[in-house]
């Protein structure tokens, strides 16, 4: 039963750390000027061993901070789920950030953030879950600021 275990925590564990060099790769591509759409696609594309472009999603907003309110200036999507962004949707929409955005535009005005989230699909190949009666997620999620 450990050993099962430590199996399905080391695939999510492996999973996450890939997720999150995806998110700042695209994070990274698009506040060096990548249009939104291309960083987005090449996020998805680019992402073996995961096939983020075939079973996961990976959206890209910029949010700039506008008469006070963080408004979302732009938005990319690529992959083939089909998941609501956290952020928000719909340029010219508010947007919904953490604390320390807030604290980059106080610092910052007239800047751009640039927000990458990739969903993927969690699935278990051990049968640890359904043993121990666990309700683990279906899809993970990863976001990185820039």
């Amino acid at each position: 039963m450990a050993m099962l275990a430590i199996i399905e925590y080391s695939r999510a564990l492996n999973m996450e750390q890939k997720l999150v060099d995806l998110t700042r790769q695209g994070s990274n591509m698009a506040s060096r000027g990548t249009a939104l759409s291309t960083a987005a696609t090449a996020v998805a594309t680019g992402s073996a061993p995961l096939n983020v472009s075939g079973a996961g999603e990976v959206i890209i907003t910029s949010v700039a901070r506008v008469s006070s309110v963080d408004t979302i200036t732009g938005q990319a999507t690529s992959g083939a789920l089909t998941m609501t962004s956290r952020i928000g949707t719909g340029v010219g929409s508010r947007a919904s950030v953490p604390a320390t955005v807030d604290d980059i535009f106080a610092n910052n005005a007239n800047q751009t953030i640039y927000i990458t989230e990739v969903f993927y699909p969690l699935t278990q190949i051990t049968p640890i879950a359904r043993i121990w009666n666990l309700v683990l997620p279906s899809t993970m999620y990863q976001v990185a600021y820039f």
